[in-house]
């Protein structure tokens, strides 16, 4: 059943299409959600994506011309956010320069908009709550760069239930150099190894700061 096709198998398809690196666009915005104690405890995201894929995981689903709802897609979100787990959900944070671990996702959803664009929720909560007062960041991307993750451009960070004086700053990322550039074939992205972290390159960093 295609709807039941997850993201990760969506990928591999595609990447036997003829299309260059990468094959699936993604706008996401990003919560940092605090707790009580004025620390950090999940972030809650937000995907949306390109027409293509969209178009791809609800085809042959509509009935009547009608929109996909949340419990329509909920067998796939179940098992998207189950495979994201060997990617680390695409989610890279660190506190004092330390990676930040998470635990399972929660309240996760997939629904179709009005524009027919299928957006994924979910909240990836942190195994230890983090102290946003030292150096917080947050990165999302996809080390091959099958995927390109670019943050929206209207309300991209959102933090909630943050301590007054806290504050989210993007960061724009470097050019690639010219001999990067000129590398970028498909034949280049086929040869990166598994330990490979070529998607940080284009992944715009979150600063995160408490006083």
């Amino acid at each position: 059943m295609r709807l039941r096709l997850s993201l990760i198998a969506a990928l591999s398809l595609l990447a036997n299409a003829a299309l260059a690196h990468p094959h699936v666009w993604v706008s996401a915005q990003e919560q940092v959600v605090f707790g009580p104690k004025g620390e950090i405890e999940a972030i809650r995201h937000a995907w949306v994506f390109d027409e293509m894929y969209s178009a791809f995981v609800t085809e042959g689903q509509k009935k009547g011309g009608q929109l996909l709802s949340k419990d329509d897609l909920a067998p796939l979100a179940k098992t998207n956010v189950e495979d994201l787990a060997e990617f680390d959900y695409f989610t890279h944070a660190k506190a004092s320069n330390k990676k930040i671990e998470f635990g399972a996702p929660i309240d996760y959803s997939l629904e179709e908009r009005d524009d027919k664009l299928v957006v994924l929720r979910f909240t990836l909560p942190l195994k230890t709550p983090a102290s946003a007062g030292k150096a917080f960041s947050l990165q999302v991307y996809d080390p091959t760069y099958f995927v390109a993750f670019e943050l929206a451009k209207q309300d991209p960070v959102a933090l909630v239930g943050a301590p007054k004086g806290c504050s989210a700053n993007v960061l724009g990322t470097k050019p690639l150099a010219a001999d990067e550039t000129k590398k970028l074939s498909e034949a280049f992205f086929s040869g990166l190894s598994p330990g490979s972290d070529f998607g940080v390159k284009l992944a715009s960093p979150i600063i995160i700061a408490c006083p």
